[in-house]
């Protein structure tokens, strides 16, 4: 049973955010807006298409900004998505997840794998046609789920945009204690790696660019938003446990429901933590970043050495332009990549 949502409260507490945060009466022209880190989409038609002329009163998308909404696809009805375009709405990334029903099932979904494929032809329907999906993998191999089955049903609906996440098991949620509990058992690293590859190779061999650690884009129909997340570029945070960063600081809101929305009633920021980015953070964050991307990392002269363990290991390429670009193998070595270069640099460089 899903529970009833609280559109009106929830587009009364945007709105009260924005005035209190960025009360300025001009507008200011933005290139992305992203409306996810949760199910906006449950917001309905009209509620998002609301929510949407809520924020663009303050943050005018400018010409050819990319504007995405997340959806399940049980939300994805043919009215819904004609009032999503009509409200400005050109991209759309589904929660499919899986094309295996048990799997759906388990994951406790409200969708089946039909819904997915309904979603799809509705969306391009009601004119919006740049369609991201995604796929989870390294599920417990008791589902015996076939994922490349999945990357297969996926690639046959031709979406332009396909993101991988790998299930990750955290102590506080159910998965985790059903783990500690002995009642499932986690992907081994081997089974990880093993479809997070065949993944890969089956998408690049279809054409997909793969563009960052998660994703994947055909030509041109690269998620402009999540890519300026990784260069780094400052970004704006609305709603409950919304993140944001100015350039220096990160800043992000109360993460339930119930206390953002009561302090925004009392008329106070809804803000729960801040930091300032340390010489530290900058490094951290200057590897990581240009690593999880093609884009690539700068080495320097005194660096080649460091890093040439992992060309050798077919881990990463070092371009004659100084360019350090990891390849799939090397992104599922991200972590310990980024940590050497960054322990590197934060003992000679700051």
């Amino acid at each position: 049973m899903r529970r009833e949502v609280p559109v009106d409260d929830y587009l009364r507490a945007l709105d009260a955010e924005l005035t209190l945060r960025f009360p300025a009466s001009e507008p200011t022209e933005v290139d992305t807006i992203y409306f996810g880190g949760g199910t906006p989409s449950r917001l309905g038609g009209e509620g998002l298409a609301r929510a949407i002329e809520i924020v663009t009163r303050r943050f005018a998308p400018a010409r050819g900004a990319e504007v995405t909404v997340e959806a399940n696809p049980d939300d994805m009805e043919a009215a819904a998505l004609r009032a999503w375009r009509a409200a400005g709405v050109n991209r759309l990334s589904i929660g499919s997840q899986s094309f295996d029903d048990t799997v759906l099932a388990w994951m406790h979904r409200t969708h089946d794998a039909n819904a997915i494929e309904r979603a799809v032809h509705a969306a391009r329907d009601a004119g919006i046609t740049n369609l991201s999906l995604d796929l989870i993998f390294a599920l417990p191999e008791a589902l015996n789920r076939d994922f490349e089955r999945d990357v297969e049903r996926a690639l046959a609906l031709a979406p332009d945009h396909i993101s991988l996440y790998g299930l990750t098991v955290e102590p506080a949620t159910p998965l985790g204690r059903w783990v500690a509990a002995g009642k499932e058992m986690e992907q081994p690293e081997e089974g990880y790696e093993r479809e997070y590859l065949a993944a890969h190779g089956l998408l690049t061999s279809a054409g997909f660019e793969h563009y960052e650690v998660s994703n994947y884009a055909r030509r041109g129909r690269r998620a402009a938003h999540n890519s300026a997340y990784w260069a780094a570029v400052p970004y704006v945070g609305l709603g409950p446990s919304a993140h944001e960063f100015d350039g220096e600081t990160r800043r992000w809101n109360a993460r339930a429901w119930t206390a953002w929305q009561q302090r925004l009633h009392e008329g106070q920021d809804p803000l729960e933590g801040a930091e300032t980015l340390t010489p530290d953070n900058r490094v951290a964050e200057q590897v990581y970043l240009g690593l999880r991307s093609d884009s690539g990392l700068r080495v320097g002269p005194d660096e080649s050495r460091l890093v040439t363990a992992w060309v050798e290991a077919g881990w990463a390429i070092l371009a004659p332009d100084g360019f350090l670009r990891c390849t799939a193998d090397g992104w599922l070595r991200l972590d310990s990549l980024a940590a050497a270069l960054t322990h590197h640099r934060s003992r000679y460089y700051i």
